[in-house]
């Protein structure tokens, strides 16, 4: 069984049919927690397991691989008052999950471009063209989101069609600029440090990475890569918090 369907088989196992016997079947005994929310190993994963409220929901939404890593996109019911729009990245060795990390943030209705933060293309595309996907975001987070070089914006982004899903954020390189601008004058510059996680698979490119938007933050993206260029864009950034109920850190 690949990574992928490992993570979405032990996922639809014990978040969608409430079947905790799913975290002895594919969660490694070394596991190793880096979520917002649950204690460290196995035995903090049960204990969140097994005081789910009931009324806790997962949608899954997207699932993309590449070697021992993935990611999933979706909304969790019943973590708090509001869903909450999630992205997940689960490390798998010998067929097991061995290691999480997580963001998750309220989902926002409506969004200035009228957009969901979950809804378009789910599909995976362009699997010939993994490698140079994962270049491209690669070279745009190094040179324009770290290196803050905006000049060349339009190099990476499609100047024709530009889907966004951040919630505050219209389609398009103006409605990115606009949004920008109303951030800076809050004192929210955005300000990616270190690009920590890379996972790409086809048309689809997600990356986790430290920087500033007013605090500590973590910036979750996935883009999605068509003939060469992004053309859509979807988020969630987080505040790095003060305590965790672990000692592994967030990245």
């Amino acid at each position: 069984m690949s990574a992928k369907n490992t993570v979405i088989t032990a996922t639809t196992r014990l978040f969608l049919q409430g079947d905790v016997s799913a975290i002895d079947e594919y969660f490694g005994p070394t596991y190793l927690q880096h979520s917002t929310l649950a204690a460290d190993g196995v035995a903090g994963l049960r204990a969140l397991a097994g005081n789910l409220p009931a009324d806790f929901k997962y949608e899954p939404v997207r699932a993309y691989g590449e070697g021992d890593l993935v990611v999933t996109h979706g909304i969790y019911h019943g973590f708090g008052p509001a869903p909450l729009v999630a992205f997940d990245v689960w490390r798998v060795a010998d067929g097991r999950i061995v290691e999480h990390w997580d963001s998750l943030t309220p989902v926002v209705d409506p969004t200035v471009s009228g957009r969901t933060q979950t809804d378009g293309p789910t599909e995976v595309t362009e699997t010939d063209k993994t490698a140079a996907n994962k270049a491209l975001v690669e070279e745009w987070v190094a040179k324009v989101l770290v290196g803050g070089d905006y000049s060349i914006l339009a190099d990476y982004v499609s100047t024709s069609s530009y889907a966004q899903h951040n919630p505050e954020a219209a389609d398009g390189l103006d409605g990115f600029g606009a949004a920008a601008g109303k951030w800076a004058e809050a004192g929210k510059l955005l300000a990616y440090k270190k690009l920590h996680t890379i996972i790409a698979e086809g048309n689809f490119v997600y990356t986790r990475a430290e920087g500033d938007f007013g605090v500590p933050v973590i910036y979750n993206d996935l883009w999605r890569i068509e003939d060469g260029k992004i053309v859509e864009h979807w988020d969630v950034i987080v505040p790095v918090p003060a305590d965790l109920p672990h000692s592994n850190g967030v990245f």
